[in-house]
């Protein structure tokens, strides 16, 4: 069989102020020829559809849409919510996805055969894929009770928790003529992040081991962490990564979904296809004499300023670089030497001389600045 596995839309997503709808439904379309061009028998769609728990109806409408087009190129197609996904909202649309021919599993439903699908292809091949939607500290913890897992101890860790919810989903990957799948929403130990994910779920005890995944999976197709990549582990694990850079701290990441050929008998093969609809996220650093003979590129701007700081600096950068979103004094300026000579001491110090010495501890000696703060703090005041 063939699998398309892609993840992390993040559609809705705002970059600096920046709406990224125009680029999304470009990214979608090309994700969808890549489906037709290619005619999996599964498409996988591995968490974070959203970017916000509460999408607009933009945002809801191009992904309903991209769905139902995935379906109608012949394949089975699962999707799963993410962490940034509204797993409640996900399985209010069931009723419409069941009509579409879509499986769509928004959060953890008290019954777990509800998260193992079955499926046949065109061509014969029996397969199944335990979908597990992600899961917070708390409802792994629930999870494990709905499940009758017996309640969680007080010392076990939440990769305790997720590896005996997969354990029971995955119970039934014994039958030797069929393609054991699972598709989840995690952070897996050792792999490595893309640069825009949220800290709080990939850290602070939302790693797990490889290990959770069972040898007899034929695949284990992730979502959460925003590169493509190959996880060592006990059976092929891969993150398909986003289909288009989220966050500047992406932009080396090369945007794609995964194509995977198995059968029950022989080895995922694993290729990578480029997905190149998205603007580019690029950063460049400089004076402005120095970025006043950049030829733009093609993307969103990070610009890193080798000056000063000034009142209306900014404004000037825009002016040089229109399609600059992120704008700041480069962080090696303010390193330098000599640049936080004064540190602010609290006691006994008026808010204005507070701000100065904060100015003045920045390099930032501009009585423009300080007369907009006097006046700010004025009216605050009165």
């Amino acid at each position: 069989m063939k699998i398309l596995h892609t993840s992390d839309w993040h559609v809705g997503k705002v970059l600096k102020g920046q709406s990224r709808a125009e680029e999304h439904k470009a990214v979608l379309a090309g994700v969808i020829d890549i489906a037709r061009a290619e005619q999996p028998d599964l498409v996988i769609v591995a968490g974070d559809l959203y970017d916000t728990a509460a999408p607009t109806s933009e945002a809801t409408r191009l992904v309903t849409r991209a769905l139902t087009a995935l379906r109608r190129t012949g394949a089975d197609v699962v999707a799963i919510g993410g962490n940034h996904d509204n797993g409640p909202a996900l399985d209010a649309l069931r009723p419409w996805a069941d009509a579409a021919g879509i499986t769509l599993r928004g959060g953890v439903r008290e019954n777990p055969d509800e998260h193992v699908i079955d499926g046949t292809t065109a061509g014969g091949e029996r397969w199944q894929l335990a979908a597990l939607p992600f899961l917070s500290q708390r409802y792994a913890v629930r999870a494990l009770e709905m499940y009758e897992l017996t309640a969680a101890e007080t010392n076990q860790t939440y990769a305790d928790h997720l590896g005996r919810v997969l354990g029971r989903l995955t119970e039934g990957f014994t039958e030797p003529d069929r393609v054991h799948l699972v598709t989840a929403h995690l952070t897996v130990t050792g792999a490595t992040t893309g640069g825009g994910e949220r800290d709080a779920h990939t850290v602070l005890g939302y790693a797990v081991p490889a290990t959770v995944f069972p040898a007899t999976a034929h695949y284990v197709a992730l979502g959460h962490l925003h590169r493509a990549q190959r996880v060592i582990g006990p059976c092929p694990v891969r993150y398909s990564g986003s289909p288009l850079a989220v966050d500047f701290g992406e932009q080396e990441n090369v945007p794609s979904v995964t194509i995977v050929e198995v059968t029950a008998s022989t080895a995922a093969r694993v290729r990578e296809v480029p997905v190149t609809a998205a603007s580019a996220l690029r950063t460049v650093r400089g004076t402005l004499a120095q970025l006043a003979e950049i030829e733009a590129p093609d993307a969103w701007l990070r610009v890193y300023v080798r000056e000063q700081p000034r009142a209306g600096l900014r404004e000037e950068v825009q002016e040089l670089l229109p399609r600059a979103l992120e704008i700041r004094i480069d962080p090696e300026l303010l390193a330098a030497p000599g640049s936080g000579a004064r540190i602010a001491q609290r006691s006994g110090r008026s808010p204005r001389e507070l701000f100065a010495d904060y100015l003045d501890s920045r390099g930032h000696a501009d009585e423009g600045v300080q007369e907009l703060f006097d006046e700010l703090f004025e009216e605050v005041e009165h």
